[in-house]
Parts: C-alpha cells; sequence; structure tokens
C-alpha cells in the first residue's frame, strides 16, 4: 500500500516544482547547519549578536547584491539557464520568467526574485562575518557604497526631471 502524494490538489492550473523547492530548503538548511558546526568548533563559540553598526552594512549589501544576482542586465548569464528574458526594466535592470520544469522551475523563481534571495545573501553575508569580519566588513562595504550611489543616481535623475 502506497501513501497518498500530500501535494495533491495544492495547484490545479499550474504545474509547482514543490520537490524542486523541498531540495534548495534542503540545500540551504544543510549549508547553513554545516556552516554553523564548522564555525562554532574552529572557535569555539559563536556571537550572540551581530553588533547593529555591522547588522546596517550587511542589511545593505544583502539588498544590492540581491538585486544584483536577480535583476541586473550584467549578470544575467547566471539566470539564463533557468529564465527566459521578458524585457528591460530600467536602471541597468531586466524582466525574467522562470522557465522549465522542478528543480529549474525552482532555481529559476529563486534567482528572479531578490526577495528571495536575500536569505541566502544574508546567510553567507553573516556566515562570511562570523568566520572573517574584516574581510566581510570590506565586501559589504563595496555593496553599500554601491547601493547609496545608485540611490543618489535615481534622486539625481528625479530632481533633473523635476
Amino acid at each position: 500500500m502506497s501513501l497518498p502524494d500530500p501535494s495533491t490538489g495544492y495547484s490545479n492550473d499550474e504545474e509547482r516544482p514543490l520537490a524542486g523547492y523541498a531540495g534548495l530548503v534542503g540545500l540551504f538548511n544543510a549549508i547553513g547547519l554545516a556552516s554553523i558546526v564548522a564555525l562554532r568548533r574552529d572557535s569555539g563559540t559563536l556571537p550572540e549578536r551581530i553588533p547593529l553598526g555591522d547588522l546596517a552594512l550587511l542589511s545593505t549589501a544583502t539588498f544590492k547584491l540581491s538585486r544584483l544576482l536577480g535583476k541586473d542586465k550584467v549578470t544575467s548569464f547566471l539566470r539564463a539557464p533557468f529564465t527566459e528574458f521578458q524585457e528591460g526594466a530600467g536602471h541597468g535592470e531586466v524582466e525574467e520568467q522562470p522557465r522549465g520544469r522542478g528543480l529549474r522551475l525552482a532555481v529559476g523563481e529563486l534567482l528572479v526574485c531578490p526577495y528571495c534571495l536575500d536569505q541566502w545573501v544574508a546567510t553567507g553575508f553573516v556566515l562570511g562575518f562570523l568566520a572573517s569580519p574584516k574581510a566581510t566588513r570590506l565586501a559589504a562595504g563595496a555593496l553599500s557604497i554601491v547601493a547609496l550611489a545608485d540611490a543618489l543616481q535615481i534622486a539625481y535623475k528625479a530632481a533633473e526631471n523635476g
């Protein structure tokens, strides 16, 4: 006797790559857990919290790197195996649509969603911060500078158009 598929009836009008999502969640958790165990083994302890200044820096960098990975024209080559170009989206960004089935579709959905990428990028920054705070602050600082410069470019253009 086989057990019924728990996802039966989840979506009747379009395919949802639930197994692909489960694979991505499993990968994310495995990487995170292995990294935390390794960091704890190397340093003996983990900090109770991230200082507020570093939290702001890492948050801004997470925003910018997620936008770069998920929307930037120049990084479209990374997304191309999983997405299909739709149109330009202004300010050096593009709109893309996930393509394929199963895991390919799930990865495509992750890659075109900066909000979804935030979790992966933030985890990378936190793990980097724990392993090498100075190098991580430097990289996060550069991305934060770019985010602020982007905001200034948009504000300048808006002021010009008055």
